[in-house]
Parts: structure tokens; C-alpha cells; sequence
């Protein structure tokens, strides 16, 4: 993989924002403001390099998949352990027994040229989807309007809303999408509103709410909108662990739904959320190559870690601790950091001083694209920009070509 310097599109802003990107800049805590979507460089990756990483991404995801059920088996965690309400394991296994619909998640990978090492995987709330599949793709067509990209991931969205609508999974061809509306950035909802339009792209009905807005019927016994419609699929961009302890949480876990919402992502998910899941998967898969060592509670033998938070994102609260010390850090944040899990310490590659975490999409448990993001220093926060690629020397395949690919 290669970083390349490039001038930016003439009014690229204008183009990112009317594409959907609501902070194309971010806010930087002297004042001033830095572009979030960077196009002043763009990646540039193989297809060899890109077949590889469809590799290993299927791969680690059915690997989590097992890891999962795992955790949920009853033996092994308490919710307590875990950070999660009272009652959420046993529902998790029967999520897991139900395999309940799930459509997507992120895994972060560290790629130094070698192989690909699993940073961490958030398969409940993934963000940078409108990036992914909207805004990096309209990059392309305008610079490199020839070349190809590792992008599947808007076709397999509709893909997937299409084949379950058609199968008859969605009661009343119909769904609701949540975000918080205590998430102020609005990235969130910029999420949850692109969501919407591929599940509209394939044919349901659709409704947008916040979730603070979700209401419950006691006669009917079920969870209704701001409107009183009745819900019965939801797609929710919230995390479980929160929503478990919010009041509507209370009835999923008493179980007094009549006819339970489906929710997506499913509870099940919960497991590919935590960081909890890292020192699993190293016992279930020791030395695997594209893993590294964690454990739980306690660095164990490792010289060099990474502490994480059990449910933390963008870098909050994380913790790093090397031999020489020249790279030791504390992360502030919000997050509980009571129960950490430690993770070997795996610099990140730089690029001209940017380092660089590749994010591998997986739709419907197929690998679907990827973005990079960069930053300053070692940890992938809330300053990170989000870079396009393309793949090199690589001219874009017909539509013909593209449809088979989809549908194998």
C-alpha cells in the first residue's frame, strides 16, 4: 500500500457536504479546523493486496462469529463481567440460536505489508458508511474516473435490504431506523439516514426516529413510534449495552413483548462490540496470523500493550505501555475503565509521519470494502481523517462483471 499527495477537486467541500458528509472538517481543540474527509492524498492498494484482505476479513468473522457464541455460553462470562444489564447472555444465545438477522460491521486493522492484524472489531454501532460507500466512490469518479476500487459496500446494502424483503423477513414490508439524538455531531444520523435510503433503494417502507422518541404501548405490548405505529423491525444505530440499560431496555430483557421487535443489529451483537472478544478469539485461535495476543483483566506476559476499555470507541480511555517508554500514553474519556483487556502493542505504519488503520467492511458476512483512516499519533481518535484509495493499474470492471461478483 501506498500514500500519494494529490491536489484536491476545486470546491470539494461543496461536493462532499451535498453528497451527504455533514463535517467534511474537523473542530481541533486550538480552534482552528482541519479537513475530516482529507483528499489532499489518496491510498493506493493491489489487487493482490485486496483479494488478501477479502481473505482475512471472512476469515475473522466467522472466526467472531464462533467467539460469540463463546462468551454466550454461560460458563465463561457474567454480564457483569461484561459490562452488560442482568439477563443479556441468555438472550444472546437465543439470538445466536435464532441467528437473527445482522447486515453489517467494521473491523480496524494494523497492515504493515505482511499480514493484517486485528485492532478490533465493532459489529453493533460501525460509523464512516457515507465515507465508505458514497463519498470515496464519487471521489474516484471524478480523479480516476478509469480505475477501480475495493467498494462494494452501497450495492451490497441494497443487496441485502432486497433478498430479505423478498424472503419475507420484514412484517408489513416495512422499518424503522433510530438514531440518539443525544449525539450531537450529527454522524449518527447521517448514518442511520444513508441506511435508510439503501433499505428504500430496495423496496420497504421506511421511518426515521430518534430513539429517545421510541414509546411503549402496555395494551398491545409492544414498542410503538413518536406517531403510535407499532414497530417490528428496527434498525438501531445504539449501542446494546446502553440500550439495555435505558427504560425500554427493561421490557426486551423481561421479555413481555408480544411479538418481539427485530432488531438490527441484533442483540447477538453485543459480543462483536466489546473488546472482551480480543482475548477470546487468542485462546480460541492462539498464534493465528492475523491476530495478536490479548487477555483479560491483566496484561499477562506481555512487555507492550494496549489497555482498552470493554465498550470504549474512538481511543477514549485507552492506555499504552512500551519498554522504552518513548510511546507510553493515556487516553481520557468517558468509559469505564474498572475491567480493561490488553492487547500486544502493534505500532501502526507511517506514512510520511501518518498512521494508518485500514477499516474492512463486511455486509451480510461478505468482505465489501475498505477506508483508511490516519492520524498523528498512535491512536485512531476522534481527529483521525478518513483518506480515499484506489486501486492501482487497475481498470474498473464492466457491469456485467460486477453483478456476478455480487451475487457470488
Amino acid at each position: 500500500m501506498w500514500r500519494h499527495s494529490i491536489k484536491p477537486r476545486p470546491n470539494w467541500r461543496d461536493k462532499v457536504v451535498e453528497q451527504g458528509l455533514v463535517f467534511p472538517m474537523t473542530d481541533m481543540p486550538d480552534g482552528s479546523e482541519r479537513p475530516y474527509w482529507n483528499e489532499s492524498a489518496w491510498y493506493e492498494v493491489t489487487m493482490e493486496e485486496v483479494l488478501h484482505l477479502e481473505e482475512v476479513t471472512e476469515e475473522l468473522y466467522e472466526m467472531c462469529k464462533h467467539a460469540a457464541s463463546v462468551m454466550a455460553a454461560g460458563d465463561r462470562f457474567s454480564d457483569a463481567q461484561l459490562g452488560l444489564a442482568p439477563g443479556t447472555l441468555p438472550l444472546v444465545q437465543e439470538s445466536l440460536k435464532r441467528d437473527d438477522l445482522s447486515v453489517y460491521a467494521r473491523f480496524d486493522l494494523a497492515w504493515n505489508g505482511i499480514e493484517p492484524k486485528m485492532l478490533e472489531i465493532n459489529g453493533d454501532t460501525p460509523t464512516g458508511l457515507v465515507e465508505s460507500a458514497v463519498i470515496q466512490w464519487n471521489w474516484l469518479e471524478d480523479v480516476f474516473p478509469d480505475a477501480d476500487q475495493w467498494n462494494s459496500v452501497h450495492d451490497r446494502l441494497v443487496k441485502w435490504w432486497g433478498e430479505q424483503l423478498a424472503a419475507g423477513r420484514f412484517p408489513g414490508n416495512e422499518a424503522h431506523f433510530f438514531n440518539s439524538g443525544a449525539e450531537t455531531s450529527g454522524e449518527e444520523a447521517m448514518t442511520v439516514a444513508y441506511l435508510r435510503d439503501t433499505a428504500a433503494m430496495a423496496g420497504l417502507a421506511t421511518y426515521g426516529h430518534e430513539i429517545e422518541d421510541l414509546g411503549w404501548e402496555s395494551e398491545q405490548r409492544a414498542f410503538v413510534d413518536w406517531g403510535g405505529r407499532r414497530i417490528r423491525t428496527a434498525f438501531k444505530l445504539y449501542p446494546w449495552e446502553d440500550m439495555l440499560d435505558d427504560q425500554f431496555g427493561r421490557y426486551v430483557l423481561a421479555g413481555v413483548e408480544r411479538e418481539p421487535v427485530q432488531w438490527i443489529e441484533p442483540i447477538w451483537k453485543t459480543m462483536l462490540s466489546t473488546k472482551a472478544i480480543l482475548p477470546v478469539l487468542w485462546e480460541l485461535y492462539p498464534d493465528h496470523p492475523n491476530l495478536l495476543p490479548a487477555y483479560f483483566d491483566s496484561p499477562g506476559d506481555l512487555l507492550e500493550w494496549v489497555a482498552k476499555p470493554l465498550h470504549g470507541r474512538e481511543g477514549s480511555n485507552i492506555r499504552i505501555h512500551t519498554v522504552s517508554g518513548a510511546e507510553d500514553l493515556v487516553q481520557d474519556g468517558p468509559y469505564d475503565t474498572e475491567t480493561m483487556v490488553y492487547q500486544e502493542w502493534h505500532p501502526l505504519p507511517s506514512y510520511e509521519g501518518n498512521l494508518a488503520v485500514i477499516g474492512s467492511w463486511v455486509v451480510d458476512g461478505v468482505a465489501a470494502g475498505m477506508m483508511v483512516r490516519e492520524s498523528d499519533g498512535p491512536v485512531t481518535d476522534y481527529y483521525a481523517r478518513f483518506v480515499p484509495h484506489a486501486i492501482g493499474t487497475e481498470a474498473r470492471p464492466d457491469q456485467e462483471t460486477i453483478q456476478r461478483w455480487l451475487a457470488e
